[in-house]
C-alpha cells in the first residue's frame, strides 16, 4: 500500500486451519501477444513513482486487492481474462530498463507487444467462504512484500484460489509504478467484464506513451512549470505543522483505520450538495478542514495534500498508468460558516488540480529548498484522497450489509508517512469513508470522535448554514495537547522544548531565545568551520521527523581560540538557494 492510494478493506478474522492442510501451489505460464508495442519517456507519473519505489519498501509501493469473481469462473477462463487483460492495457506490459546515469535511474518507459507471466493457483480444499476470505488477504499481504522488478513487466501479479477448476477468488499485487488506485478501479471492472465473457470496446483514454509525449510538449511543459510555481507559493507561505500535541515525538507511525459507512450520511450529504450547488467531494473536503483546523485550535490557512488529483481532468478517468502526483491545496479557513468555506474548497481544490501536474525531481528539490529557506520541513500532515469515483461498483456492492449506521469498523493501519488521511470510498447510496489516523494526533477513541462529528456537521449542513463557531458543540473543544512552550512562528505551531532538542542533536550546548517570532541560536565552539551557514545546514539536515520544531531564524557563533574569541552572525541561509525560490514565487 503507498501513500497514494487508499481502498481498505474488511478485516477477516484469521482461518484456524492446519498449516499441513494446503496442497501444494502450482505455476502456469500465460503468454500474451499484443498488436501495440513502443518506447518513450516516462511520464511525470512514472517518474515520480519510480523514485518512491527506490527509497521505500515494496509493502508501501505495491497494492493489494481482492478482486470479484463473477459466478461459474472456471480457471481456463481466469487465466484467459487476465491474457486479454494484460494485452489491453500497455500500462501493463511496460518496464523501466536502467538508464545510463551512475544510479541507473530509468530514463524511459518500454511497451512490450509479446511476453510471459506466471500466475499462482493454490487449491482450496473445503474452506468454507470466510476461510478463503481470510486466505485471500493472507496471501495478498505477504505478496505485496515481495517487488516486481521494474526491468520486467508485466507491472502485476496474480494469485487464483480454487476449487479444482473453479475460480473462488482472484489475488493481485499491482506495481505503482504500473497502475495507481483509480487504474487499477478500471482494471477491477476490465477482469469482471471479461471474466464474464463480455466483450469491451477500444480502449479511448491516453496511454502511458501518449501522455508523456503530451507533457513533453509546450504546453506540457508550461503547465508543469507553472505546477511548480504553485507548489513554491504554497510551501513558502503556508504552514508547515498544522497540528500543536506534545504526544508528537517522532514521525508518524502505529495508525488506526476507522472505516465509517453510513446511508443516513449519504442522505445528509446529497442535501448539502442541492443546498450549496457543490459536488460531494467539494462538501466533504470543507467538512473535513472545518475540523481538522478545530481539532488544531487555530482557523486560518490550512495546507492539505489531495491524493488521485490528476483523475479530476475528464481525459484521465480511466487513464491505466500512475497518475502518483499530489494536488496541494491551500485553504483559508478563517471562514464565518460552512456554506463560505465550501465555496473557497471549491476554488482552492480547482487551482490545486489543475497545478498537480509536475516534474517529481525539481519538487523534491522545491521540498529541500524551502526546507533551508524556511527551517521547517514540508511532510504530508493532512491528507484526503477521493476515491468516489474510482472504487468499482461490483467492489462497493461486494460490501456485506451495514448492521448499523454508522457503521464503524476498526481497519488495520496502514504505514504511511501522513498524521491524518480522509479518504473517500463512497458517496451515492451509502457515504463510506476510512479515517487513517497517527495517534500522536487522534487516539483512536478520539478519531471515532472525529469521524462522528463529521457525519453530525454534515446533518446539521443539510438544514443551513453552520457557524464555524459552533463546531465546539459538535467536536467539542480543541484537545489541550499544547503542554509546554508552544508558539506561532511563520504560520506553525512550534514547541521551543522540540527546538532546543533539534539544536541539541545538530550543534550540542547552545542557547536558544525566542522574541518577536524570532528564533536565535547562540553556540560556543572551538570549531573553526563552523559559522551560521554550516551551523543552518547541521540543523536542517537534522530536521525530518521533528515536525513540531524548526531551524532558527539567526544563529551567533562564538569561536574561541587561544588568542580570543571571534563572534558572527547571521541567518545561515544559503544566497543561491534564496535567489532559486524568489525566481520561482517572483518575491524577493
Amino acid at each position: 500500500m503507498t501513500p497514494h492510494d487508499l481502498i481498505p478493506r474488511e478485516a477477516a478474522p484469521r482461518a484456524q486451519t492446519p498449516h499441513d492442510a494446503r496442497p501444494a501451489d502450482r505455476r502456469v505460464g500465460v503468454r500474451f501477444a499484443a498488436a501495440s508495442s513502443g518506447t518513450g519517456p516516462l511520464t511525470r507519473g512514472q517518474d515520480n513513482m519510480i523514485r518512491c519505489i527506490r527509497t521505500s519498501p515494496p509493502e508501501q509501493i505495491n497494492k493489494d486487492s481482492v478482486w470479484p469473481v463473477p459466478a461459474g469462473t472456471s480457471v481456463p477462463a481466469a487465466l484467459v481474462a487476465l491474457r486479454l487483460l494484460v494485452e489491453r492495457h500497455e500500462s501493463l506490459r511496460t518496464s523501466f530498463p536502467a538508464g545510463p546515469g551512475p544510479d541507473g535511474f530509468p530514463e524511459r518507459q518500454v511497451v512490450h507487444p509479446s511476453g510471459r507471466f506466471t500466475v499462482t493457483v493454490i487449491e482450496a480444499g473445503d474452506r468454507d467462504d470466510g476461510q478463503l476470505d481470510t486466505m485471500a488477504l493472507e496471501s495478498g499481504r505477504a505478496d505485496v512484500a515481495v517487488a516486481l522488478d521494474l526491468t520486467a513487466a508485466p507491472r502485476v501479479r496474480f494469485t487464483l484460489l480454487a476449487r479444482g477448476e473453479r475460480l473462488l477468488r482472484l489475488i493481485a499485487v499491482v506495481c505503482h509504478a504500473g497502475a495507481d488506485g483509480a487504474a487499477t478501479a478500471v482494471l477491477i471492472q476490465d477482469w469482471h467484464a471479461l471474466a464474464a465473457g463480455r466483450e469491451l470496446p477500444p480502449v479511448t483514454a491516453p496511454t502511458p506513451l501518449r501522455l508523456a509525449a503530451a507533457e513533453q510538449s509546450d504546453h506540457g511543459r508550461r503547465k508543469a512549470a507553472a505546477g511548480l510555481r504553485h507548489w513554491a507559493r504554497v510551501l513558502g507561505t503556508g504552514p508547515q505543522t498544522v497540528f500543536a500535541d506534545s504526544r508528537i515525538t517522532g514521525p508518524p507511525r502505529d495508525h488506526s483505520a476507522l472505516m465509517v459507512r453510513s446511508r443516513i450520511g449519504a442522505d445528509h450529504l446529497a442535501a448539502v450538495c442541492r443546498r450549496v450547488g457543490a459536488s460531494p467531494s467539494v462538501v466533504l473536503l470543507a467538512a473535513y478542514a472545518a475540523l481538522v483546523a478545530h481539532r488544531a485550535g487555530r482557523r486560518g490557512p490550512l495546507v492539505m495534500s489531495a491524493l488521485s488529483a490528476n483523475r479530476h481532468q475528464a481525459d484521465l478517468v480511466d487513464h491505466v498508468g500512475t497518475l502518483a502526483q499530489d494536488a496541494l491545496i491551500l485553504l483559508d479557513t478563517d471562514a464565518a460558516d460552512l456554506d463560505q468555506l465550501i465555496g473557497r474548497a471549491k476554488s482552492a481544490s480547482l487551482k490545486a488540480y489543475w497545478h498537480s501536474i509536475l516534474d517529481a525531481e525539481k519538487v523534491w528539490r522545491l521540498v529541500e529548498d524551502v526546507a533551508h529557506q524556511r527551517g521547517s520541513r514540508f511532510a504530508r500532515q493532512v491528507v484526503v484522497n477521493d476515491l468516489s469515483l474510482t472504487v468499482p461498483a461490483a467492489v462497493a456492492d461486494a460490501q456485506p450489509a451495514a448492521t448499523a449506521d454508522p457503521e464503524l469498523t476498526p481497519l488495520p493501519g496502514p504505514p504511511l508517512p501522513v498524521r491524518l488521511m480522509f479518504a473517500i470510498l463512497r458517496i451515492t447510496g451509502s457515504l463510506d469513508f476510512v479515517l487513517v489516523a497517527c495517534p500522536q494526533v487522534l487516539d483512536p477513541e478520539e478519531a471515532e470522535n472525529f469521524t462522528r462529528a463529521l457525519l453530525a456537521l454534515l446533518a446539521a449542513a443539510a438544514e443551513g448554514p453552520v457557524l464555524l463557531a459552533d463546531l465546539p458543540a459538535v467536536l467539542g473543544a480543541p484537545g489541550d495537547g499544547r503542554e509546554g512552550e508552544w508558539r506561532l512562528i511563520d504560520g506553525s505551531w512550534i514547541d521551543l522544548a522540540a527546538v532546543r532538542d533539534l539544536l541539541h542533536a545538530a550543534l550540542g550546548e547552545h542557547r536558544l531565545t525566542c522574541t518577536g517570532g524570532e528564533l536565535v541560536a547562540e553556540v560556543t565552539t572551538a570549531d573553526p568551520g563552523l559559522d551560521p551557514a554550516a551551523a543552518h545546514r547541521a540543523v536542517v539536515a537534522a530536521l525530518p521527523g521533528r515536525d513540531t520544531a524548526m531551524a532558527p531564524h539567526r544563529y551567533v557563533v562564538r569561536r574561541t581560540a587561544p588568542d580570543g574569541e571571534e563572534v558572527e552572525a547571521g541567518d545561515g541561509r544559503d544566497p543561491e538557494i534564496t535567489a532559486r525560490l524568489s525566481a520561482l514565487t517572483g518575491r524577493t
